[in-house]
């Protein structure tokens, strides 16, 4: 993920939002049950979390005059324990 770039990122978060409303279709259509969709949602918005904060990092280190592709993909713990 640190050969990415920013138009990477975007076009994945992208993808993950397409997914989360044709999850929400599914479940409204009945081709999904709730816990499923739950689950997948949850799955998805985690991915979409170190998605965030990898854009994040890059504007740091661009800010910083450093490189962004220094930046790296944390872990989900790592970034749903973010506070701050």
């Amino acid at each position: 993920m640190t050969d990415s770039t920013d138009h990477d990122i975007h076009q994945q978060i992208n993808e993950l939002v397409d997914t989360e409303h044709k999850l929400r279709a599914q479940l409204a259509s009945g081709e999904v049950s709730i816990e499923d969709e739950q689950a997948k949602l949850d799955e998805v918005s985690a991915r979409l979390d170190q998605l965030w904060d990898l854009l994040r990092q890059r504007e740091a280190l661009r800010e910083a005059g450093e490189n962004p592709d220094g930046a790296e993909l944390r872990s989900e713990n790592t970034v749903e324990r973010y506070e701050g």
